[in-house]
């Protein structure tokens, strides 16, 4: 996409975000009838996509379909899921499949059908640099056109008078797996390309799964319903104590609201650090219903009697890995309680091993003199998900889903993206366009009252963009 024509290529955009995952889409999905406010948003990729390799038939959200891009912010919006079945024609047989959580699939056809509809998204655009400009008071962001067949074209630079961060995370890969990974024409992948390889991995003699969050067990799931009976041939190995469900109580959802985030910012920095490797099962457990369906289907394959093919092995670290021959893998186990260890020969591995937030360095190399960070070199992020950088710069630098040490388990979770993106528009204009809940949870995180007063209100309008207009 161009420019809107209304837009002078030296006049500074109110806010430019780069990436465009569903948080930055729903950003942008909120900001669009913000008349005052002129957006950009960029990413190298194509089109919009939602984890490709993951969209395994039959796979759910872990997330109500209310925690769409805008309705828990706006419910009025024409962006709102139930809007995108009713242009469908799809409200009825919606209403009558009585689903709370909809497949993945027709989550990223919903958000490819808001991305379509928004002008101020701008794909095949790297981002390259971002510095501040003192004299203009305003960010340069450089950024390189990418052609259809994913080579660098023209070079260009817009201004902008903030910038929003969504480039989301990247799959993560054990050391002791990366040589094999990198190497030509050796079946070990990572989940998040499982689709491409489906194939490949279901013609495999033996398959091994490392992980065992939901990626994981939706991958040895579908692995399992599609190799014969009695000859599986398939392990999945993990290195947490347990094939855990996810937390799933309905107060123990309240960690995802915005009190409980609002409550967590406000810890000290250890306790934040505890906190968030303490609480994997609130994120990284696998839904009940997955668990379920897996033991059914193990059980299902013992009704002619004997057990299936199949070694489901928890506590379980991959100390090292390699190649036998050509075609095998070798992975060197080790028993985390037993302290034992032994080799396992395989013809293929799915790591289904996570992501992590997508380091910063890089694009704001530029203006790391104006970050200040933690004890832990972390970026400094304030309650309204802003960068905290020297006085002497007037824009904001706001952060999606790269908060976890600051914000808590609801950093990456869908259910917060609408609220958040809706406070940061507030903040960045000073009112409130999307008034917000004073309360979210009937649990009272603290023996103090948390401040329940939304951040719009509690802020100095900004004078450029308020002035501007």
């Amino acid at each position: 996409m161009t420019h809107p024509p209304h837009h002078e290529p030296e006049a500074p955009r109110d806010l430019v975000g780069i990436g465009i995952g569903p948080l930055n889409l729903s950003l942008a999905a909120l900001a669009h009838p913000l008349a005052e406010l002129d957006t950009a948003f960029y990413d190298q990729r194509p089109s919009f996509d939602w984890h490709p390799g993951l969209l395994i038939d039959g796979a759910t959200l872990q997330v109500p379909f209310l925690a769409d891009l805008v309705t828990l912010a706006d419910p009025t919006s024409p962006w709102s899921f139930l809007n995108y079945l009713k242009t469908r024609d799809r409200l009825f047989p919606f209403y009558f499949a009585e689903r709370f959580h909809i497949q993945r699939a027709e989550y990223d056809a919903y958000c490819r059908w808001v991305a379509d509809s928004l002008p101020a998204l701008h794909f095949a655009h790297q981002i390259d640099a971002v510095r501040w400009n003192a004299e203009r008071d305003v960010f340069e962001v450089d950024f390189t056109h990418i052609s259809t067949d994913g080579h660098a074209q023209d070079a260009g630079r817009t201004y902008a008078r903030n910038i929003v961060l969504g480039v989301g995370t990247a799959p993560h890969v054990p050391e002791p797996l990366g040589p094999l990974v990198d190497a030509p024409h050796v079946p070990v992948i990572h989940a998040a390309d499982y689709l491409q390889h489906r194939e490949a991995l279901l013609a495999a003699e033996h398959v091994t799964v490392i992980g065992a969050g939901q990626s994981g067990a939706e991958v040895f799931l579908d692995l399992l319903r599609h190799r014969p009976t009695g000859h599986e041939k398939i392990h999945w190995l993990a290195r947490t104590e347990a094939f855990a469900p996810m937390e799933y109580s309905k107060l123990g959802l309240e960690h995802f609201t915005p009190d409980y985030t609002r409550y967590f910012h406000a810890l000290t920095e250890p306790v934040r650090d505890r906190l968030v490797s303490a609480q994997w099962q609130l994120h990284k457990g696998i839904d009940a219903g997955t668990i379920a369906a897996i033991h059914d289907e193990l059980y299902r394959r013992t009704l002619n009697g004997g057990w299936p093919q199949a070694v489901l092995t928890p506590g379980v670290a991959v100390r090292t890995a390699g190649r036998i021959a050509t075609t095998k893998i070798e992975l060197h186990l080790e028993h985390i309680q037993q302290g034992t260890r032994t080799r396992l020969t395989t013809d293929a591995v799915v790591l289904a091993t996570g992501y992590r937030e997508r380091p910063l360095d890089r694009i704001l190399a530029g203006l790391d003199p104006y970050l200040r960070r933690d004890t832990s070199e972390r970026p400094r992020i304030d309650d309204q998900f802003r960068m905290v950088l020297a006085p002497t710069v007037t824009g904001s630098i706001y952060v999606q889903n790269a908060a976890l040490h600051t914000h808590g388990v609801g950093t990456p979770d869908l259910g917060l993206a609408a609220w958040r993106s809706a406070t940061i528009l507030n903040s960045l204009t000073g009112k409130e366009p999307y008034p917000l809940p004073r309360r979210t949870a009937f649990t009272t995180f603290g023996l103090q009252q948390p401040d329940r007063i939304p951040p719009s209100r509690r802020i100095r309008a900004l004078t450029p963009l308020v002035e501007g207009r």
